[in-house]
């Protein structure tokens, strides 16, 4: 399965008084590899969006091993799979090789009007 990387520091916006990443942020990081995957492979978004392809998300998961803390570079790594009109992205948080979280979203493949869609050929073909 072809992965895809995202690495960004943390933000001191994103600790608690702990000086741990607050457990939300987590799904924020997911979010941020999510769009530069599909960047990455040649479809963002903004297009995706633009072609009348929605991608919300129907169902989140995460596990959380080891906590980030301020200014830590964190490496998210993530995939895609597609079984009919979803997409399954899953990921994984790590920092200097310790896995900090892992997880996954999926997402409904749908017109802006709210209708089931088959992903687009060229998100199929990339990751099939």
């Amino acid at each position: 399965m072809r992965e895809f990387e995202f690495s960004t520091r943390v933000p001191y916006a994103h600790v608690d008084k702990m000086n741990h990443v607050y457990y939300a942020h987590y799904l924020v990081y997911f979010e941020m590899a999510r769009s530069a995957l599909l960047r990455d492979a040649g479809l963002p978004y903004r297009e995706l969006e633009e072609r009348g392809v929605m991608l919300p998300v129907v169902e989140a998961h995460c596990r959380y091993r080891q906590p980030a803390r301020y200014d830590d570079l964190i490496t998210v790594v993530s995939s895609l799979s597609i079984r009919r009109s979803i997409l399954r992205i899953e990921y994984r948080l790590h920092r200097d090789g310790l896995t900090l979280a892992e997880g996954y979203t999926l997402h409904a493949c749908m017109s802006p009007e709210g209708k089931i869609l088959r992903p687009p050929h060229e998100l199929t073909e990339l990751f099939a």
